[in-house]
């Protein structure tokens, strides 16, 4: 192996290890400005105050809060209505398997 292959192997390493962690904000919501469909595609799991949840709609991982919908109710333009939850949130991959590097406050 040359030099510079191993330059470009060490760097795509590094690089993946980054991108193995969720972000720090992300919204399923498409009209939203955190909204990633690539990254959502890959599956995140979500860890909130201990709890795993699947009905998180947006969640900020350095702030402490999660976003889930509050039942059926909807707004007047047909979204659903959603609360804001405060604690610890930590965030995962779930197409990594077993065990992911995970994403939180520290």
């Amino acid at each position: 192996m040359t030099e510079e292959t191993q330059n470009n192997t060490a760097s795509s390493a590094s690089s993946s290890n980054a991108s193995d962690v969720p972000p720090d904000r992300i919204a399923i919501n498409p009209r939203s400005d955190y909204f990633d469909a690539e990254k959502l595609q890959r599956g995140i799991g979500i860890r909130f105050k201990g709890v795993v949840r699947n009905n998180v709609d947006e969640y900020c991982i350095s702030e402490g809060w999660v976003r889930v919908q509050a039942g059926k109710t909807m707004d007047r333009k047909g979204n659903p209505l959603t609360i804001k939850l405060n604690g610890p949130v930590e965030a995962w991959y779930e197409d990594l398997g077993e065990n992911p590097p995970v994403a939180k406050a520290g």
